[in-house]
């Protein structure tokens, strides 16, 4: 295997650039690059004028009643409208992969492992075309043992190289948690600084269509607590290509997460090069009575609850937060002192989430400035059942968010 490794970075040098160290300081009060946030974005399924353009299968009403609770669409776009803008449309998994490839261009040190990622293109399709593209050296096909093709990858990014690890689905990385807390997370610290480990691991999670317990994990708080770990969530075809582009260019392992429930998401992106700030939020709607925080799956569910909220009267102001790790606490602080008021509205589960993470920072850093009590939506604590009705019932719902809009505002 080293013999490969060999082969893949024969023309690339060690890297000597020092890995960038986490500071809370630098991160609240450095200087923002702005990025502009897309317009447009609608759904391959279900178009922003509520048009179905693509046959359902004999499952029909019901499938179309899940996908419109899974991703809600944007009512100031249309078809017609979005044709005519520059860029390129393209569907958040092909956006993955455009970044990937663009990437592995730019650079030789850049490779891909995981299981089927060669030839079959992977499980969702995020890597079909690369092993042709790239031969399969760069695009290495792995047996079914996360915990060997994990360790060999953080072994590939110790030697100067930059590996993209896909775990088939988050749910399998489990089996391969010692390499990913004992050596990606500490070893550029446990080596006094000599080794820097520019790994990203990826994968699909959350809850889909019925993939049962095992298949519907959210892992984000599982990895949370690993140091020296980022942690970023892609919710748009847009950023899936920004945050892909720029977790490979850090120095740092940054995990992506990725819903398997939004990789047929479809929307415009600049044709021109561009990358998404790791530690930087996404203000989606400007507003002025209540912050609602959200990652991933959960911004369409707060957007399609806002739509309702501001017929009732509500100006709610959504911050998608994307970094999970850190926490953009610039962004997130500067909308709290101007609302006073926060809902978190996730898909994790509540116990030990990333909302009750981001719900003890606010309160260590802004509880002056709250004229209420942080509420906090999360999954029910308990494995995601298979029937489709009882899945949607442990996952927030657009009704649960506008109500508990209505209490905060009181």
């Amino acid at each position: 295997m080293a013999a490969i490794f060999q082969g893949v970075g024969a023309a690339a040098a060690l890297s000597s650039t020092p890995s960038n160290s986490f500071n809370s300081k630098k991160l609240l009060f450095s200087p923002r690059r702005s990025f502009s946030v897309r317009k447009g974005a609608s759904v391959v399924v279900v178009r922003s004028d509520g048009n179905v353009n693509l046959d359902l299968n004999p499952r029909g009403r019901r499938a179309q009643q899940l996908i419109a609770n899974a991703v809600a669409t944007k009512a100031d776009s249309s078809a017609a409208s979005s044709s005519s803008k520059p860029g390129h449309e393209l569907l958040l998994f092909e956006a993955l992969r455009e970044g990937l490839e663009e990437e592995m261009e730019r650079d030789p040190c850049v490779c891909v492992m995981g299981e089927d990622v060669g030839h079959y293109g992977g499980s969702y399709k995020v890597t079909k075309g690369l092993a042709t593209k790239f031969g399969d050296l760069r695009v290495l096909d792995t047996p079914i043992a996360e915990n060997s093709f994990t360790g060999m990858g953080i072994g590939a990014a110790m030697t100067g190289l930059r590996p993209v690890v896909e775990g088939m689905n988050m749910g399998f990385l489990l089996l391969a948690f010692n390499q990913i807390s004992n050596n990606c997370g500490m070893l550029h610290y446990t080596s006094g600084g000599q080794f820097t480990i520019p790994i990203v691991i990826r994968g699909p999670g959350g809850v889909g269509r019925q993939l049962g317990a095992e298949h519907s994990q959210r892992l984000e708080s599982y990895f949370q607590s690993i140091p020296g770990i980022q942690m970023v969530a892609c919710s748009t075809p847009y950023n899936a290509k920004g945050l892909m582009k720029a977790a490979i260019r850090s120095e740092n392992p940054v995990i992506l997460f990725e819903h398997v429930l939004l990789y047929n998401l479809k929307e415009r992106i600049p044709d021109e090069d561009y990358i998404c700030n790791l530690e930087e939020a996404e203000m989606v709607r400007p507003g002025e009575h209540v912050t609602i925080l959200t990652y991933s799956r959960m911004r369409y569910h707060v957007m399609q609850a806002a739509k309702t909220l501001v017929n009732k009267g509500y100006d709610p102001e959504v911050i998608d937060i994307r970094s999970l790790k850190p926490f953009d606490l610039y962004t997130i602080g500067n909308s709290v002192k101007k609302t006073h008021r926060v809902l978190i509205v996730e898909e994790c589960m509540r116990t030990g989430g990333i909302g009750a993470s981001l719900t003890a920072a606010i309160n260590e850093n802004f509880l002056d400035y709250l004229d209420a009590p942080i509420m906090c939506l999360s999954s029910q604590d308990v494995p995601t059942p298979y029937a489709g009705t009882l899945e949607e019932w442990t996952v927030v719902q657009p009704a649960q968010i506008v109500t508990a809009v209505e209490q905060l505002c009181q």
